[in-house]
C-alpha cells in the first residue's frame, strides 16, 4: 500500500495530518449515522433513533444500557463507549450526562455531537483509542426526557426547565428542579420549597426518579469513574464543586488547574471564553447538584459545563452555534477525560519516546521528523511502496 502524508513545520513540532476521519460500522448503521444532521436540534422520538443507529452501526464500541424511567414512565437511557483491551485489565469509567434541565436544547445537542467525534475518529486518533481501551464514557444525552419533550410542545413550553412530576398537594405547580434534588447539602443554599420556582428542590434528596437513577447507577461504581461532567447552558462556564460557599473541594487546586487547562483549549477552537471557578465564586450558590453529589461520594473530578452564550441567546441559542459550540465543548471535555486518563493509567503512554501528543494528534521533534519526510520523500519518488 502506497502511503500518502503532508508535513507541517508548526514552532519545534510537526503534525502528522491522518487525513479525512470515517466511521467504521455496519453499512446500515453508518448511513443512518451519516444522514443525521448535528447541526439542529432534535426532538427525542429523533434521539432515541439516534441512539439506535449508533449502537448498531458500531457494534465493537457502542452498546446502550436502559438505566432508569423518568416519572411519566419514559426510559433513560446512555450509550457506552469503550474498547476491549488485550491484557484484559480493569477499565475505568468516564460519565458525561446531557438534558438535566428541559430548556437547555444545545446540551443534548452536544452530548450527540460528541459520541459522533468519538465514533468517526477513534481509529485515525491513536491516542483516543488508546484510552477507549482503558476507559469506557457513559453518555446520556438527555436525563431529563419529560420536559425535555414538554419544551417541544409550543413556543410557550420551550423555556420549561424543570421535571414533569405531579404537583404537591395545595399547589398546581409541576415538576422539580433535577438539579438542586440530588443528595449534596440539599435544601441549604440557593435552592426554594416554593413548587412553583424554577429552583424548586423537591420532597427530599433523591424524591425525583431521574435524580435517583443516576444517583442509584452512578453510586454503584463509583470506585471506577475517574470524572463526571455534567453538560448544561449558558453563560461559558466550567464551574467545580461545591455550590456551597462555606465548603471546598480537596482537590481544589488541581480541579482548577484542569478546568483552567480545559478553559483554554476550548478558547483555541473559536476564540470563546470560558471561566473557571466553584459557582458561588462566578455565578451563584447552589446545592443539591449532580457534581456536587459526584464529587461528595468519592468521584476527584468533576464538572459543570454552562456553554454558550452569554445572554444574547441564552437557552435559545440559534442552531447556527450549534457546531461552533460543540466544537469548543469537544475540545474542552477530551483535554479533562485526556488528563485523568493519563493521570492514572501512567505507563499507558506511547512507546516511542520522541512521540509526544497534542489534542489526539501525533507530534514529533523537528528534528526526528526531518528525517521522517526525507526518508519517506526519497522513498515515493524512486517507487517504493510502504
Amino acid at each position: 500500500m502506497r502511503m500518502t502524508f503532508k508535513c507541517w513545520i508548526l514552532g519545534s513540532f510537526l503534525l502528522i495530518n491522518s487525513g479525512l476521519e470515517t466511521p467504521h460500522g455496519s453499512e446500515e448503521g453508518l448511513q443512518s449515522t451519516w444522514s443525521y444532521d448535528y447541526t439542529k436540534y432534535h426532538p427525542m422520538d429523533e434521539i432515541y433513533k439516534w441512539m439506535e443507529d449508533v449502537e448498531r452501526g458500531n457494534p465493537g464500541l457502542v452498546s446502550s444500557a436502559v438505566y432508569g424511567q423518568t416519572y411519566e414512565g419514559r426510559n433513560i437511557t446512555l450509550l457506552k463507549l469503550g474498547l476491549k483491551n488485550s491484557e484484559g485489565r480493569e477499565k475505568k469509567v468516564i460519565w458525561v450526562d446531557c438534558g438535566i434541565h428541559a430548556r437547555e436544547w444545545i446540551a443534548p445537542a452536544f452530548c450527540q455531537w460528541f459520541v459522533k467525534e468519538i465514533v468517526n475518529s477513534y481509529k485515525t486518533n491513536e491516542k483516543l483509542e488508546q484510552m477507549l481501551q482503558n476507559l469506557d464514557i457513559y453518555v446520556t444525552p438527555v436525563i431529563n426526557v419529560d420536559g425535555y419533550i414538554f419544551t417541544w410542545t409550543n413556543d410557550s413550553t420551550r423555556l420549561w426547565r424543570k421535571s414533569r412530576s405531579l404537583p404537591p398537594q395545595g399547589s398546581d405547580c409541576y415538576g422539580v428542579d433535577l438539579n438542586r434534588n440530588f443528595n449534596a447539602n440539599w435544601g441549604t443554599v440557593g435552592v426554594s420549597f416554593d413548587s412553583c420556582a424554577n429552583t424548586y428542590c423537591g420532597k427530599s434528596p433523591g424524591s425525583e426518579p431521574e435524580a435517583k437513577a443516576v444517583m442509584d447507577f452512578v453510586g454503584g461504581m463509583a470506585k471506577q469513574i475517574l470524572c463526571f461532567l455534567t453538560i448544561h447552558s449558558a453563560g461559558q462556564l466550567i464551574l467545580l464543586p461545591y455550590g456551597h460557599p462555606e465548603i471546598s473541594a480537596p482537590n481544589y487546586n488541581q480541579l482548577v488547574s484542569v478546568g483552567k487547562a480545559a478553559a483554554a483549549e476550548m478558547k483555541k477552537v473559536h476564540g470563546m471564553n470560558y471561566t473557571v471557578g466553584t459557582s458561588p465564586q462566578i455565578l451563584y450558590p447552589n446545592s443539591g447538584s449532580s457534581r456536587d453529589w459526584a464529587r461528595l461520594i468519592g468521584i476527584p473530578f468533576s464538572y459543570t459545563f454552562e456553554l454558550r452564550d452569554k445572554g444574547e441567546f441564552s437557552h435559545l441559542l440559534p442552531e447556527e452555534q450549534i457546531q461552533p459550540a460543540c466544537e469548543e465543548a469537544y475540545a474542552g471535555a477530551l483535554s479533562i477525560i485526556a488528563h485523568v486518563h493519563d493521570k492514572t493509567f501512567t505507563n499507558g503512554t506511547l512507546p516511542n519516546a520522541a512521540v509526544t501528543t497534542v489534542m489526539g494528534f501525533n507530534t514529533v521533534s523537528g528534528v526526528a521528523m526531518t528525517i521522517w519526510c526525507t526518508l519517506m520523500t526519497v522513498l515515493l519518488t524512486a517507487g517504493i511502496s510502504v
